[in-house]
């Protein structure tokens, strides 16, 4: 009886070995979780940045400069995205001008955020639009009166938001190093930014 038990036993732990290794082996060919849009360099880059910032957010405004060394330091682009808090009474607005000079060029749009930012305290949301007008005559650009007439820019700006919030973002800034890759880790949220550019070197070996 003992020997019945002994061979009933080796092959309920043969079966079960089969089982595990099968399962390993169903969870090895399981197509990888598709990553979000958002979180994908360009086209062309390999690794990028990724931002979700609100143009009155003061540590948005801190974390500005440190992307724009890290973006010339790797030359690697900084892909940036609305996401304007509702407690912030100027921002969504801010974000429209910014996509009107947007139009112009991605350089000027970004620069004028740049600029928003440097000002920040400055800036009220009765002083923006006068800081907007005087901002397109520096660069010889007229701002119509209505900027955003057939809601097209409004609609940019509510699909990064609505990215933002299918990656349930907690904050503002929100910040990513991204690669091209489809396997390993795609993407890492920076969560402190005194560690971006180890991530960023990381990101690159990988």
């Amino acid at each position: 009886m003992l020997l019945h038990q002994n061979i009933f036993m080796k092959k309920l732990l043969l079966a079960t070995v089969t089982l595990c290794l099968m399962a390993a082996h169903a969870v090895a060919q399981a197509p990888a979780q598709p990553v979000h849009p958002a979180l994908r360099p360009p086209k062309g880059a390999t690794v990028a940045l990724v931002i979700f910032e609100d143009l009155e957010c003061p540590d948005c405004a801190r974390a500005a400069p440190l992307l724009e060394e890290a973006s010339r330091t790797y030359k690697i682009p900084v892909v940036r995205h609305d996401f304007p808090l509702p407690m912030h009474p100027w921002a969504y607005d801010a974000a429209i001008f910014a996509r009107y000079f947007d139009t112009h060029s991605k350089v000027l749009g970004n620069d004028f955020r740049d600029t928003v930012f440097k000002h920040q305290l400055e800036i009220t949301k009765d002083t923006l639009r006068p800081f907007a007008e005087k901002y397109a005559a520096s660069h010889k650009i007229e701002l119509p009166f209505v900027v955003d007439p057939d809601g097209k820019l409004a609609k940019l700006i509510e699909a990064d938001k609505a990215a933002g919030t299918q990656l349930n973002l907690q904050h503002t800034p929100t910040l990513y190093v991204v690669s091209n890759k489809h396997t390993g880790t795609p993407f890492v949220e920076v969560v402190d930014r005194t560690q971006l550019f180890q991530l960023i070197d990381s990101m690159k070996k990988e």
